[in-house]
């Protein structure tokens, strides 16, 4: 049995920054011939259901249209673990002229306009095994991400092996007002581990990696553009929102955590950074334009956002001491080569990007661990010597990310990420957020 390393000592890493951006594969989000050349699992084609090789063909990250990644989408996608069924995934045009183009799915971003995830991925460290913990979309994918479940209760509560399963519905725009303060006729379908579904209404109450950080008076917050947003994960923890009223009946988060950690301005992490702001751990969230996502609305400004936000830690004091954790919430549909393990139900997703940047990350190096958004919480829960979540959830059998990292080594040397535009861009824009009408 291989002694796992030992965690950073307190002094060397103290600052934990988790990017999470949207919707997009290995396959389709990194073809680089830098990356493939040192051995990442990259391909160029992938089996559709009638069994033909479909060659990936370019397309631009903003898009002109959406693909389903509903856990339905999933089932069809995965096909059993043959990974052929992408072509079954349903292409959303929203009246878009001369859409879909042939194999709408089986595409891949243009080096010229992800330069800065290259960049950042060849520099630092790639995890080429990285999988969503859930077998779905944005809404749960941002429960996991904070709490290693979905489920809609506690331990020991009979929701409690239930998982949110899908996007929220029920109503036009669902997701743009969802968590505790939805509107009553909203619902989220649940799932649970032998396949049975039943919608509820989705605020939900159960133990998160930010108790943890609270008991510890280790300092948090959660940049995220909208309130509402399906993408705010604390939107939907009840003891975090702290409803005004008694849900469905609420209309605004009012708790002591939501007020004080929970920042309705994404781009304040910029100014954060640059005064001397920075709390020890920080999950940062897009807006529709820079998120990634395909088609709604995506200005293709996703790999300058996150540039902007490396570069703003490299280029201050914090970059001594500080992890940047950037991965996608989910696969958004696009075609991806690789299995994931299947625990249940609903665990676990196919593969997302992962890129780990501090000055102790390992140089140009491939990880071929496999992690999930558990391990992202387990690297927290180790750095800030913090316990598990719950027993059960993702970062219980989750790995720490600890091959990602060398903390003997001499700490690497910043060198700016040149990108489209700059964090003054981001900054200057008083363009109100976009919302995803995500599907």
């Amino acid at each position: 049995m291989v002694t796992p390393p030992p965690p950073p000592p307190p002094q060397k890493i103290q600052h934990v920054i988790v990017v999470f951006q949207e919707n997009r594969t290995p396959d389709n989000l990194f073809q680089d011939p830098k990356l493939i050349q040192a051995g990442a699992d990259i391909v160029q084609s992938g089996l559709n259901s009638k069994g033909q090789n479909i060659p990936l063909t370019p397309i631009s990250l903003a898009g002109t249209y959406d693909l389903s990644h509903s856990h339905d989408s999933f089932i069809a996608m995965y096909d059993g673990g043959k990974m052929d069924g992408a072509d079954k995934v349903q292409v959303l045009c929203k009246g878009m002229p001369n859409c879909p183009p042939p194999n709408p799915q089986f595409k891949y971003i243009t080096q010229s306009e992800v330069q800065p995830y290259f960049a950042l991925a060849e520099t630092y460290t790639f995890g080429d095994r990285m999988f969503q913990s859930n077998q779905g979309p944005s809404f749960p994918a941002h429960q996991f991400i904070i709490s290693g479940t979905s489920a809609p209760s506690a331990p020991g509560d009979p929701l409690s092996n239930w998982f949110a399963a899908d996007n929220p519905a029920g109503i036009p725009l669902a997701g743009q007002n969802t968590g505790c303060t939805a509107p009553p006729q909203e619902s989220v379908l649940l799932i649970d581990p032998a396949g049975a579904e039943s919608p509820a209404y989705p605020c939900y109450d159960h133990p998160t990696l930010t108790d943890l950080l609270d008991t510890k008076g280790i300092s948090w917050r959660y940049y995220t553009p909208t309130a509402g947003l399906l993408w705010t994960g604390p939107n939907a923890i009840q003891h975090i929102c702290g409803p005004n009223n008694p849900p469905p009946n609420a209309t605004a988060c009012v708790g002591s955590d939501w007020v004080n950690n929970v920042v309705i301005n994404q781009k304040q992490v910029l100014t954060d950074i640059t005064g001397g702001q920075l709390p020890s751990v920080s999950w940062v969230i897009p807006d529709g334009a820079s998120s990634d996502h395909a088609g709604l609305g995506d200005q293709g400004l996703g790999p300058s956002w996150v540039a902007s936000i490396v570069n703003a830690v490299g280029t201050s004091p914090y970059w001594a001491n500080t992890a940047i954790i950037i991965t996608w919430d989910d696969w958004g549909g696009w075609y991806d080569h690789v299995a994931p393990k299947i625990i249940n139900s609903y665990e676990y997703g196919f593969r997302v990007p992962l890129i780990v940047v501090s000055p102790y990350a390992k140089a140009g190096y491939i990880s071929k661990v496999t992690h999930d958004f558990g391990s992202i919480l387990k690297y927290i829960e180790t750095v800030f010597s913090l316990p598990t979540v719950s027993p059960g959830y993702a970062d219980t059998v989750a790995d720490d990310l600890s091959d990602c990292f060398d903390y003997t080594q001499t700490p690497l040397v910043f060198k700016t990420i040149p990108a489209q535009v700059d964090a003054k861009h981001f900054l200057d824009d008083k363009t109100p957020p976009t919302d995803p009408d995500d599907d």
